[in-house]
């Protein structure tokens, strides 16, 4: 049997480990609990990773269903046992986890867990997070000994693999930051200095236009070719701006994921639907990821919404984004600080039509329909 759990578990933290270059830091978690959940045969198991506020940064279960979670409320904060084995950095192992001193009390919906078993996902002396195990499905008194030294060694892979994930997810933001900067200094160069430059040729060539309008004319021409210059390198740098993961995953999947970052990010519930798509035109996946990224900005920053949807179809012929939040909604005449005509110079640079619905406690959709 101890041969069997261990071959399980190595088998299951190379999979951890595997994953880890791949998944965000949540969805790691998440491979964390569920195989822990079946390496020691438990009903309810769940990982808390805390925060600098007395509650949890992240806190993924299995066992509890999504009914569940939303009859039991907010997440657990650094109290009663969990509290406590932030602060003593020691496994717990207890017959019925009720009656230890340290447990204080469940929301109304928790359900009732008596067996119990905690371990510390521990880097060094820093406490990552605690993974807990309850109500063990295997007849014979709870958990053993045996089974607390196991989630022991599963935690210390763990913690390998969690630490792996946050600095995967911090590589990625570095990355992010180093492409804006690239970029802008690519539009200071060669774009701003080319449209200067057709400033002042327009401007001379105003001025000459009737003293000599020969000379006028050879300026024009020259204002023409300069135009023509900074609009090829301007499509240059916004080809170089389409995001790499449009090309490896096409439209659906990068906004997916984007979603599901944004949704790990904020407390808003942020969700995704999307139908069967045909092939899309490269600008109009750009654009219309561009649209769908400022629409969910503005839900999420200045809407105090508790839910965004993200939907996305094809039907009669056009691809049909929609972005709607349950916010406080605002008054059109007062939504110049929404990025809303930047929105709609995108969809319309590709032949689509924006639209805004919004109202003061009605929330807002925003709509965009492209040909395609």
């Amino acid at each position: 049997m101890t041969a069997d759990r261990d071959e399980i578990l190595q088998a299951v933290s190379s999979a951890v480990l595997a994953v880890t270059r791949h998944l965000s830091v949540r969805e790691v978690l998440q491979v964390i609990v569920r195989s822990a959940q079946r390496l020691l045969d438990a009903r309810y198991a769940a990982l808390g990773v805390p925060d600098d506020d007395g509650s949890f940064a992240e806190f993924v279960a299995e066992g509890i269903t999504d009914k569940q979670w939303d009859a039991i409320g907010p997440l657990p904060r650094q109290h009663g046992m969990l509290g406590a084995m932030l602060r003593d950095g020691a496994p717990v192992r207890l017959p019925d986890l009720r009656k230890d001193p340290r447990f204080e009390w469940w929301p109304k919906a928790h359900p009732v867990m008596k067996d119990f078993l905690g371990v510390p996902i521990r880097d060094g002396e820093q406490v990552l997070g605690i993974i807990f195990l309850a109500n063990k499905r295997t007849p014979g008194g709870g958990f053993t000994q045996e089974d607390q030294e196991l989630l022991t060694l599963f935690a210390a892979h763990a913690a390998i693999a969690l630490t792996n994930a946050r600095l995967y997810e911090r590589g990625r933001e570095l990355a992010m930051l180093e492409e804006r900067n690239r970029v802008a200094r690519e539009l200071h160069d060669a774009v701003t200095q080319k449209l200067f430059s057709l400033r002042l040729t327009a401007q001379a060539a105003g001025a000459m236009l009737t003293q000599d309008p020969g000379k006028a004319a050879v300026e024009l021409e020259r204002v023409q070719r300069l135009a023509g210059e900074a609009l090829s390198e301007l499509r240059a740098v916004i080809v170089e701006l389409r995001p790499a993961e449009l090309d490896r995953h096409g439209l659906s999947e990068t906004l997916r994921k984007h979603v599901r970052m944004l949704d790990r990010l904020h407390p808003s519930l942020v969700a995704f639907e999307c139908g069967e798509l045909p092939p899309l035109d490269s600008a109009v996946e750009v654009a219309v990821l561009r649209v769908a990224q400022e629409a969910l900005h503005n839900a999420l920053r200045h809407s105090g919404a508790a839910r965004v949807l993200v939907r996305m179809v094809y039907e009669d012929g056009k691809l049909v984004l929609t972005v709607s939040d349950d916010g406080s909604g605002f008054e059109q005449a007062e939504s110049r600080g929404l990025g809303l005509v930047s929105m709609r110079d995108r969809a319309e640079s590709v032949g689509g039509v924006m639209t805004v619905e919004s109202a003061p406690g009605h929330g807002t959709t925003v709509r965009v329909e492209v040909g395609v």
